[in-house]
């Protein structure tokens, strides 16, 4: 006769770095209050979930209506290395749809990113250039009312926004 034998490992296909996801429309928010989890391995694993997700243009959108961009602006200076090296992948991504580096810009992402120049971790590093490069080459469409620092443009035309070397703003 067989005799039933559990095994103490997790099944193949089971990934213990990610969070579990809600479906749906929930999923965004219920990593949104994972982040704020004191809890530095849930705060991880959401990070983890959430680097997958951002790379459709319609979750960055959905994750900057929610808030996430804030909650991410204030791990940037965690305390843990592995925290801010995703904080700063979910913003490299993020940064790589128009709604993303907007939302990088607005929301004063790249201020607390200057802090991370002289990170020791080199990934944490490499992914803050990149952000800024991408933010750098942010076009922003002018409406007819001056948007974004020309006076009287005409609609439809292309504003550049540059950070100077010093990475403040400047409009060419």
């Amino acid at each position: 006769m067989a005799h039933a034998r559990i095994s103490a490992n997790l099944p193949p296909d089971i990934d213990p770095t990610k969070a579990p996801l809600a479906f749906g429309r929930r999923a965004l928010p219920k990593l949104n209050e994972e982040l704020c989890s004191p809890e530095l391995l849930t705060q991880q694993r959401a990070l983890m979930a959430l680097c997958d997700l951002v790379h459709d243009p319609e979750n960055v959108y959905q994750a900057v209506e929610v808030g996430f961009v804030d909650n991410l602006k204030t791990l940037l200076l965690h305390h843990d290395s592995t925290v801010r090296q995703k904080t700063t992948q979910v913003l490299c991504i993020m940064a790589m749809h128009n709604v993303g580096r907007q939302a990088l810009i607005q929301n004063g992402v790249i201020s607390a990113l200057t802090e991370l120049l002289d990170d020791p971790v080199d990934t944490c590093r490499k992914n803050t250039h990149q952000i800024l490069e991408m933010t750098a080459k942010l076009p922003e469409v002018l409406t007819s009312t001056g948007v974004g620092g020309s006076e009287g443009a005409s609609k439809g035309t292309i504003h550049y926004t540059a950070y100077s070397t010093d990475y403040g703003l400047m409009s060419l």
